[in-house]
C-alpha cells in the first residue's frame, strides 16, 4: 500500500442504556478527595505469563500511537517524537498498524514501514537515508529513537478499525496466526525494533466495522498463543473495547481469561459518542464520569474500568486511553452538552474530526462536564481533553492503581508536547 490509511475511527459502539455507575466515585477523584475503595480482584485473571519488561515504577506506563499514515499529509515523523520532547516521557510507542490478512500478520503499508527513505532534514539523526543500507522507512528511524532513548520500547499494532475483519480468519487457527505473527516481528532486518505485540481487535465476537462471529473464546486463544509463540519476555498487549453496557461488546469476549497472557490492556475509553449520530445529542466523546443528561449511562471512563475490574482484571493490567484529539458537530444551538446539530463539523482530515492543535485555537474549551472539556464556537461544538481535564484523569488513574496511561495519538499533540506533559 504506497496510499496513507484514513484516520482511524476508534471505538464507534452505538449508545444503549445500561446502568450508571461510578459518578460520585469520580466526581470526588477529580476533586482530589481520596482514593478508590474497590479492591484488587483476587482470580485466575491476576497471574503473569513472563515479566512486564516495562521500565519505570508501577502505574507509570505512558503508552502513545505513531501512525505509519502519518507522515503523508499530516508531515508528522518519527523524528518529531524527539522534537516535541515526547521521546523523554514515553515508556512505549504503538506503531499503527500491521495489517491482518489470510490468517496471518503482514506489513500495513510497506513504503511507509520499511521502504520510504527519508531526508537528512526528516531523519532522527539528521543522516539521510541512502541506497544501499538495508532497511530505511518508520522501521529505521524508530530503531533510531531506541538509541537515543535506551528503555523506550516499540510495539507492533495489528488490526485496528479498518482491519480488524481479519481476525476471523486468525482465530480458526491460533497457533498458526501466532507463528506468522513472530516471523513477522521477529524479521531479522528489523527484530531489534520491535519489543512485543499489540492486537486490535475491533471487536471479538461483535460488530466493528464488520462483524465478527468466532465465539466468546475466539479472544482469549487468539491471545494464549500469541503468549506461547513470543514467549515470556516479549511484550503482549491489546487494545479492547470500553463498551460496559449490559450485554455490550467486553460481555461478547472473555477478557478476563485473556488477561493471564498479556501485560495489559488498552481499554479505549474515547469515542463513546460522536457526529456519527449526526443530529446529536452533543456528547463529550471521553467523558471520565457519568454527568446529568448524557446519552447512556455506563458509557464514560470510571464504568468500563469498574466493569473490566469487576470481571478480576487487576487494575495493573489496565491503562487509561486519552484522545489527543476532539469529536465535533455543527449546526449546533447551545452550548452545554445534549444539543441538536445538522451534521459532523468540519476537520482538516475528516469531518468530525480534529487534533487538540488545531482545536486550542480554533475553538478553545469553555467549559467541562464528566471530566473532559467542550467548545462551542459559532454553530460548532467541540470535546476534547485539555491539560487541565487530563491532569484530573491522572489523579483517578492513580487512584485507581492503572498501570499507567495510553493515548491515540502523538500526532495529535503540539510542537512541544502540551498533552504528554500533562499527562507525566
Amino acid at each position: 500500500m504506497h496510499t496513507p490509511l484514513r484516520p482511524r475511527p476508534r471505538s464507534r459502539f452505538r449508545a444503549s442504556v445500561s446502568a450508571g455507575c461510578c459518578a460520585a466515585l469520580g466526581a470526588a477523584l477529580l476533586a482530589g478527595a481520596g482514593t478508590a475503595t474497590a479492591t484488587e480482584p483476587g482470580s485466575a485473571a491476576a497471574g503473569t505469563h513472563g515479566a512486564p519488561g516495562a521500565p519505570g515504577a508501577h502505574g507509570s506506563k505512558v503508552v502513545g500511537y505513531f501512525t505509519d499514515w502519518g507522515i503523508y499529509d499530516r508531515e508528522y515523523y518519527v523524528k518529531n517524537i524527539e522534537t516535541s520532547g515526547s521521546a523523554d516521557r514515553l515508556t512505549h510507542i504503538n506503531y499503527a498498524f500491521g495489517n491482518v490478512t489470510g490468517g496471518k500478520c503482514a506489513l500495513g503499508d510497506s513504503w511507509a514501514d520499511t521502504d520510504k527513505p527519508f531526508t537528512a532534514e526528516q531523519s532522527v539523526d539528521g543522516a539521510a537515508d541512502t541506497a544501499e543500507q538495508q532497511l530505511s522507512g518508520n522501521f529505521n528511524q524508530l530503531r533510531k529513537l531506541k538509541k537515543l532513548h535506551p528503555n523506550l520500547k516499540v510495539i507492533w499494532s495489528f488490526g485496528g478499525w479498518n482491519w480488524s475483519g481479519g481476525f476471523g480468519e486468525a482465530a480458526k487457527d491460533p497457533a498458526a496466526f501466532a507463528r506468522s505473527c513472530h516471523d513477522l516481528v521477529e524479521n531479522s532486518r528489523w527484530a531489534d525494533v520491535f519489543d512485543g505485540i499489540d492486537i486490535d481487535w475491533e471487536y471479538p465476537n461483535a460488530c466493528g466495522l464488520t462483524c465478527d462471529t468466532s465465539g466468546r473464546e475466539a479472544f482469549r486463544d487468539v491471545m494464549k498463543a500469541l503468549r506461547a509463540t513470543f514467549g515470556k519476555r516479549a511484550l503482549v498487549t491489546a487494545a479492547i473495547t470500553a463498551d460496559a453496557s449490559s450485554g455490550g461488546r467486553i460481555d461478547a469476549a472473555d477478557y478476563a481469561g485473556a488477561a493471564r497472557y498479556v501485560n495489559w490492556y488498552n481499554p479505549m475509553t474515547y469515542d463513546y459518542f460522536g457526529a456519527w449520530a449526526a443530529t446529536g445529542p452533543t456528547a463529550p466523546h471521553s467523558p471520565l464520569t457519568s454527568y446529568p443528561g448524557i446519552p447512556a449511562e455506563g458509557y464514560n471512563t470510571a464504568a468500563t474500568i469498574a466493569k473490566l475490574r469487576s470481571l478480576g482484571i487487576p487494575s495493573s493490567k489496565l491503562l487509561l486511553g486519552i484522545g489527543f484529539y476532539g469529536r465535533g458537530w455543527t449546526g449546533v444551538t447551545r452550548a452545554k452538552p445534549g444539543g441538536t446539530a445538522t451534521g459532523p463539523a468540519a476537520g482538516t482530515y475528516e469531518n468530525g474530526f480534529e487534533d487538540y492543535k488545531v482545536l486550542k485555537t480554533k475553538c478553545p474549551a469553555n467549559g467541562t462536564v464528566g471530566g473532559t472539556a467542550y467548545a462551542k464556537c459559532g454553530s460548532d461544538w467541540w470535546s476534547y481533553d485539555t491539560p487541565k481535564t487530563i491532569k484530573g484523569k491522572m489523579r483517578f488513574k492513580k487512584a485507581q492503581r492503572l498501570g499507567g496511561t495510553f493515548f491515540w495519538e502523538l500526532s495529535g499533540d503540539t510542537a512541544d508536547g502540551e498533552l504528554i506533559r500533562a499527562i507525566n
